[in-house]
């Protein structure tokens, strides 16, 4: 592998994926599907509307344009933990911030 002072480790780790709008589509597609709580699941239940990751004071907005729909949950009594998750999907593990993060207010 080839050596690089500014890169990670000092050594080259991989290409960026791209930030076409069908690599973006794509992700947006697999994470989407992954989802714990769906809104249009008939067993979504009414309180989870204000439990959403988007509203949880362990929420980490992605960068760029993914981070208008995507972070990383930093809870750790969360299952969910270190994982990239939809701002509206959400877990038993809640606690509401003030705010909703978005990239931009970091």
């Amino acid at each position: 592998m080839e050596s690089c002072e500014s890169c990670w480790g000092g050594e080259i780790v991989a290409e960026h994926v791209g930030r076409s709008k069908k690599t973006l589509d794509g992700i947006h597609a697999r994470w989407i599907a992954r989802r714990h709580r769906n809104t249009d699941d008939l067993t979504y239940r009414d309180e989870w509307y204000d439990e959403q990751c988007g509203g949880c004071r362990f929420w980490f907005p992605l960068a760029g344009e993914m981070g208008s729909d995507y972070g990383a949950c930093a809870n750790g009594d969360s299952p969910f933990d270190g994982r990239v998750m939809f701002e509206h999907d959400g877990c038993a593990a809640f606690e509401e911030a003030d705010e909703w993060v978005t990239p931009e207010s970091m």
